[in-house]
């Protein structure tokens, strides 16, 4: 297994969707590197429910941040991670009762 450290992210913007539950158009996505996806003319994009999912690539045009900016989409992704495992641990203990 690789070592997610060690992984560069990229980022795509959406400019097409056929399912605008998971993907919005004009919205940035995380792009995660897969080798097989790329050779179909696929990607592996974290979607908007934070599920990495293969969609084509046509859907995105990938797009290069500086450092600063990139570690600043990333900081934000993990904020909201949090904040929805937050808000599912109050839900689970509420229904629970």
């Amino acid at each position: 297994m690789k070592n997610r450290k060690h992984i560069k992210y990229r980022f795509a913007v959406c400019i097409e969707t056929d399912d605008p539950d998971l993907l919005t158009p004009h919205k940035i996505y995380r792009v995660l590197p897969d080798e097989n996806a790329k050779k179909s003319n696929y990607v592996r994009i974290i979607d908007s429910e934070g599920e990495d999912y293969l969609y084509p690539a046509g859907y995105f045009v990938f797009v290069e941040f500086p450092a600063e900016v990139e570690q600043a989409l990333l900081c934000v992704s993990k904020e909201k991670q949090e904040k929805i495992i937050k808000s599912l641990k109050i839900f689970c203990t509420i229904r629970l009762y």
